[in-house]
């Protein structure tokens, strides 16, 4: 429904409650709904709070004020009252009029550019091991986010923060020195970062054995954790590399550089990209000057041994380490002057951190003591905390047995896909080189809508044979709903022209699938509110659904009147326009075809 008339049923029953019952109310006093699908009409107005000033029920109430509106607003082709809700429907003129207005020339829902800039933050991936699950969800969330900003009119900066340093990076470094044998992306036919994978496998699986040993020597397991020789010779290699030594600096950059080039790999069959990176070689070091700011303030205080803490105690937390008695960063001094870095360089408005639940409470220190120092832009931050995915036992193998990886989900997505729809026969016809592309569309929409459809909040278990059923609420109904409607549209020959006539009347499906169309700027607009891809995801599922009512109760191709068709078939082509836009914002494509 547009805004303009929404507008204009505000502002008539604010001048009929004065008219009729002498009272001045604020535009906050009018709440409209949607009509419960169960009563005539399409847009509600609550009436209840009004009985205070007639003196009425609120069926006398209803009535009279949509009288008064029945009179000033064209529109209205009748209203009822149920209790103290006003059901009001609109007129076949109406419905007509939005579809070649609002929804065709308005570009099915285009936003006006703000003046608010946003970075979204996510992947943030460790360089020893390959994306798995986890990171699945984060990159699509993150991604989506970002895609639904855009869309909504803000500036928007996609930012990647890669862990490129730390203890973790030199285990796998030491490992390959010293079990790899010269090995290479290229001489075993693996993906960089799998390769690098595997040798954080085989140090742990060391590291294992010479703990076993120390203690089978009389060493507590502590003790044998600290002493056993291959974790004091990762801890010198970190040594050496904070202190520039070439040669480890050499093999880090080697083995990085295999790294991102299986990362990049991954992220674009996944579909995500980022504007701006950001390394943790590069910004462990942010932050010290933070804390001498935070010192002088009175913000922190230095303990005896040098170290320097805060006290958030009366915010209902605890004392924090910000910086260690040696001088050295903790993981939080780091995100401080990452913090300001980042703002210095872009000034946004807004800054949302993609990160796992697991660290709720790192964000809400970490945003606390930013506010505490005064930083007027530590407002604007805000942690987009979403649960683990869980996988049904046995459904899908890991490298390392505990972990899914993300190409090998992504690759068995593809194959489940190609097994599906092979198996309802809906691809005999097509060329084998539309074929690939086509599952890869179909799998990967799957695992896609399946991990969006859900709020990010909360846990899900995934099962990837469930996400691939074209029947239910998943990426592929809503993509075989498309194909559906350019068949449709292809057999029609149908052109797109702003000179079409109105039906001589509208059905009901035809009304509720308009309705549906018309809300979808309000959907984006509330999606990009709340940060939450699910709102997109379930309305364009609703409005799937809707289509395919409206397919199988109102002939298309064979209506009674040529001006009846083509209504029809430019409906069809906005729902398509609308599926095709909201699946975009999901990072999910739909084919033309399937």
């Amino acid at each position: 429904m547009s805004d303009n008339l929404q507008n204009n049923i505000i502002i008539q029953t604010l001048q009929a409650v004065n008219e009729l019952y002498g009272a001045v109310l604020p535009e906050s006093q009018v709440f409209l709904q949607e009509t419960r699908k169960e009563f005539d009409g399409q847009i509600t107005v609550v009436v209840f709070p009004f009985t205070r000033y007639s003196k009425k029920t609120p069926e006398q109430t209803g009535q009279e004020i949509g009288e008064y509106l029945q009179q000033r607003l064209p529109q209205i082709s009748s209203f009822n009252t149920v209790k103290g809700f006003l059901n009001i429907s609109l007129n076949d003129a109406y419905w007509a009029n939005l579809l070649y207005t609002q929804i065709i020339h308005k570009a099915y829902g285009t936003f006006p550019t703000n003046s608010q800039t946003v970075m979204v933050e996510y992947s943030s991936p460790n360089t020893n091991k390959p994306l798995h699950l986890g990171h699945i969800r984060n990159n699509l969330l993150g991604y989506s986010v970002a895609e639904i900003l855009k869309a909504a009119g803000y500036t928007v900066i996609k930012a990647n923060l890669v862990n490129d340093r730390g203890i973790h990076i030199c285990k796998s470094m030491l490992a390959w020195q010293k079990f790899g044998n010269g090995e290479t992306p290229e001489s075993t036919g693996l993906k960089g970062d799998h390769l690098v994978g595997n040798y954080y496998v085989i140090f742990d699986q060391v590291y294992k054995e010479e703990i076993k040993a120390l203690v089978a020597a009389g060493q507590t397991e502590e003790e044998a954790k600290k002493n056993a020789p291959l974790i004091k010779e990762a801890q010198l290699m970190l040594q050496r590399w904070e202190a520039g030594d070439h040669a480890v600096i050499s093999l880090w950059k080697t083995m990085n550089s295999w790294v991102y080039a299986g990362f990049a790999e991954t992220y674009r069959n996944l579909g995500v990209d980022f504007d701006q990176y950001y390394y943790e070689s590069d910004t462990y070091l942010l932050g010290k000057d933070i804390i001498e700011e935070g010192l002088a303030k009175g913000v922190f205080f230095r303990k005896p041994d040098g170290s320097v803490w805060i006290d958030l105690t009366a915010d209902g937390l605890d004392e924090k380490l910000v910086l260690r008695g040696d001088g050295t960063s903790v993981y939080i001094t780091q995100d401080l002057g990452t913090a300001q870095h980042k703002y210095d360089q872009y000034h946004m408005d807004q800054s949302i951190y993609v990160v796992g639940n697991e660290q709720d409470y790192h964000f809400k220190v970490l945003f606390l003591i930013l506010e505490k120092l005064g930083k007027s832009w530590a407002k604007g931050l805000y942690h987009l905390s979403y649960g683990m995915v869980d996988l049904p036992s046995g459904k899908m193998k890991s490298r390392e047995g505990t972990v899914v990886d993300a190409d090998d989900l992504m690759a068995e997505m593809t194959e489940t896909a190609k097994a599906r729809t092979e198996e309802l026969g809906k691809t005999a016809d097509f060329p084998e080189e539309d074929k690939g592309r086509l599952y890869h569309m179909i799998g990967l929409g799957a695992l896609k809508y399946f991990l969006l459809k859900v709020e990010p909040k909360k846990r899900l278990l995934f099962d990837p044979k469930e996400s691939i059923d074209f029947q239910g609420h998943t990426g592929p109904f809503i993509q075989y709903t498309h194909a559906r409607i350019q068949s449709v549209l292809t057999k029609a020959s149908y052109k797109e022209t702003s000179a079409l006539k109105q039906p001589s009347s509208l059905g009901i499906t035809e009304k509720d699938l308009l309705q549906a169309l018309s809300n979808y700027p309000s959907i984006v607009k509330a999606a990009a509110q709340t940060y939450s891809p699910a709102l997109i995801a379930n309305y364009v599922f609703e409005l799937a659904k809707l289509y395919n009512k409206f397919y199988h109760e109102e002939s298309i191709l064979k209506a009674e009147e040529e001006v009846t068709k083509q209504f029809r078939l430019t409906l069809s082509a906005a729902t398509a326009a609308i599926i095709a836009k909201g699946m975009k914002l999901l990072g999910i494509e739909v084919p033309d075809r399937m």
